[in-house]
């Protein structure tokens, strides 16, 4: 129950380092982790910290407030939770049901620090297995007439389920503009990395036709810009002439999985920061 985990961003200057673990010295903490990245080009700095408190009377509330002194000195962004708390997740899904599947797995068995709190879809195919696994699912179907109201749905359920990420795991709708500012760092989406080689229908079997030597697969917070926001993981699979279109189709199917759930993970364990166009990844 002591152990916690501090990320912190601001404007690159001298001495941060020196400073933020002299709070945590003086609060009895110890370091288990610490990563960094200083960019050299946007000048700014990354930071992520593994540590736990001394059982004899540290106060994390006490570490919190010089920690905000801190950043308000410094413009500084900053977050300090329990290791061991989950991040509560709602999941967007349609019709291909593999990298759905493979969260409520991955969350099941703990591998994930998350909590599948709901699971939203505009087709009923996949009640039955979501609920299997004692989450919440609902349909909201989706026209360009009811999107709107569709969307507004959605942001309610968000609030209602004190979402902390959206994970569009193979969602078929294009998010509106304005739903993507609103999520904008709180979603992540799954595509495969043909984009934008090999758009439409059945992109693998495009792919066959071409003989490509790789498939893969993209995990990206989503932005207003289709397929195309912020990078967070990638997953590559070397293929050959050997390769039939339904083999391309599962290792595809498989990229996807780990791209998507990398990404959750590194997300909710507080390793990427946003930076401009691109992202951190403390690893």
């Amino acid at each position: 129950m002591n152990d916690f985990i501090l990320t912190l961003e601001c404007d690159d200057r001298r001495g941060i380092v020196h400073t933020v673990t002299g709070i945590l010295l003086k609060h009895g903490a110890d370091i288990r982790e610490l990563k960094q990245f200083d960019d050299a080009l946007s000048k700014r700095y990354f930071l992520r910290i593994e540590f736990d408190l001394d059982d004899k009377g540290a106060s994390v509330d006490a570490l919190r407030a010089d920690l905000e002194e801190f950043s308000t000195d410094a413009s500084a962004k900053w977050d300090v939770w329990p290791r061991t708390e989950k991040r509560r997740v709602l999941v967007m899904v349609s019709k291909f049901e593999h990298c759905l599947n493979d969260l409520l797995f991955r969350s099941r068995n703990g591998e994930l620090p998350v909590e599948i709190a709901a699971v939203v879809s505009n087709h009923p195919d996949h009640r039955e297995l979501v609920e299997w696994h004692h989450v919440p699912f609902f349909r909201i179907p989706v026209t360009p007439e009811t999107k709107p109201e569709a969307e507004a749905r959605l942001l309610e359920l968000v609030d209602r389920f004190e979402i902390d990420l959206v994970v569009l795991a193979r969602y078929m709708q294009v998010l509106s503009d304005d739903l993507a500012r609103e999520l904008t760092g709180k979603a992540i989406n799954i595509h495969h990395s043909f984009l934008p080689s090999f758009k439409g229908a059945k992109p693998y079997h495009q792919a066959y036709e071409r003989g490509v030597k790789t498939v893969g697969a993209t995990a990206h917070y989503v932005n207003s810009e289709l397929d195309e926001g912020p990078i967070i993981a990638q997953q590559l699979v070397e293929v050959d002439h050997a390769f039939t279109p339904a083999d391309l189709v599962a290792a595809g199917r498989d990229a996807e999985c780990k791209a998507l759930s990398n990404a959750v993970r590194w997300h909710c364990e507080g390793r990427v920061f946003l930076n401009g166009k691109r992202t951190v990844v403390l690893r």
